[in-house]
This record gives structure tokens, C-alpha cells and sequence, in this order.
């Protein structure tokens, strides 16, 4: 009777002490995890301040849009890759004001006469608070579908003023490195996600 109590003290001892293996392993991860996704949004944040920085040195009248954007949508490094078929990714943060209030990525696939390799940011200033909704309440935001996105050049944003400021979202493609043909962003679907 002796050894089969002893016996079954070992086996409740030892499966107790993996338990808390398990638990401490599993806080270990679930730490390693946190602080992953920390050290990710801290790196897009930081490439967020660049590109805005960037975008305001380039095309002061963006500076001006800002301070009237509900929020603006910023990211920092879109890759465009191709060669028949080509695909878009990158991703971003939603600005309110100067604080980040949340991750988004872009992607998008395109079919066609297309070759070569090409880096981009691209910056979404959101209007109104329909079109900030929509982007928030989707599953997916569809550029082209949706709240009106007009694209605005240099030259098309120095004639921006309170009365022609009409659309509901004004995006700028900048700061492009590389080479491929065309920079279109209809068909785009950016999505709500965790870093």
C-alpha cells in the first residue's frame, strides 16, 4: 500500500512540475510573441514618421491636407513586383491626428504587358468620417469601390483649397524607386491587421 502511495506522490509530483513547465513555456512564448508584435509596430510607426516626413518636405500642400484629414492612412514601403502577372504588398498605420490608431496592410495582383521591380509610398488622407468608417467597419477596403479616391499629383495638389477639397479620400504616390510601368492602385485591398 506504502509503494503504491509513494508511487502515485511521483506521478502527481511529476505531472505538476510539467504542468508549470507547460504554463511557464507558454507565458515565455506568449511574452516572446507580445513583445514581437511590439518591436513590429514600433518599426512601422517609425517608417510611418519617415514617409510623412518625406511627403510634407516634397509637397508642402499635404501638410495643409493633414491638419483638415480626419485621418491619414501612410504606407511607408509598398513593393511592386512583375513580370506578366505582378503583385503588390506593403504595409501601414492609420493616423488620427498624431497618434496611430491601427495597422493596415495593401495588397494587390494585376495581369498584363508588365516587367520589372518598383518601391513606393503612398498616403490616403481620409475627408470625412463616412469614408474613415468605411475603412474601419470593412473587411476590406477595395480602392476603387467604395469612398471616392482621387490621386493627387504636385501640381493637381497646389490647387487644393477649402472650396475643391470635394472627394472623400486624397491619396499621394511618392517617393518611387525602381522601374515598372504604371503605378495604378484600383483593384488595391487594404485590410485591418496585428502587427
Amino acid at each position: 500500500m506504502r509503494t503504491k502511495l509513494t508511487i502515485c506522490l511521483i506521478l502527481i509530483t511529476v505531472s505538476v512540475s510539467m504542468l508549470m513547465g507547460c504554463e511557464s513555456t507558454g507565458g515565455k512564448q506568449a511574452n516572446s510573441a507580445a513583445a514581437a508584435e511590439s518591436a513590429a509596430a514600433a518599426e512601422i510607426d517609425r517608417e510611418v514618421d519617415i514617409a510623412l516626413a518625406q511627403l510634407f518636405q516634397t509637397t508642402p500642400e499635404a501638410r495643409d491636407l493633414a491638419a483638415r484629414a480626419k485621418g491619414i492612412l501612410v504606407f511607408p514601403h509598398i513593393l511592386k513586383a512583375g513580370f506578366i502577372a505582378g503583385a503588390q504588398y506593403g504595409k501601414g498605420a492609420m493616423r488620427k491626428g498624431r497618434t496611430t490608431a491601427g495597422y493596415y496592410n495593401i495588397v494587390a495582383a494585376s495581369y498584363g504587358l508588365q516587367a520589372g521591380i518598383q518601391s513606393f509610398s503612398y498616403a490616403m488622407f481620409f475627408m470625412n468620417d463616412e469614408a474613415l468608417n468605411y475603412l474601419e467597419n470593412s473587411s476590406g477596403f477595395e480602392v476603387g469601390i467604395g469612398p471616392s479616391v482621387v490621386v493627387v499629383d504636385a501640381g493637381a495638389a497646389r490647387t487644393l483649397t477649402s472650396t475643391t477639397l470635394q472627394d472623400d479620400v486624397y491619396a499621394f504616390i511618392y517617393g518611387q524607386h525602381g522601374l515598372m510601368a504604371g503605378l495604378g492602385l484600383q483593384g488595391s485591398k487594404i485590410t485591418r491587421i496585428t502587427p
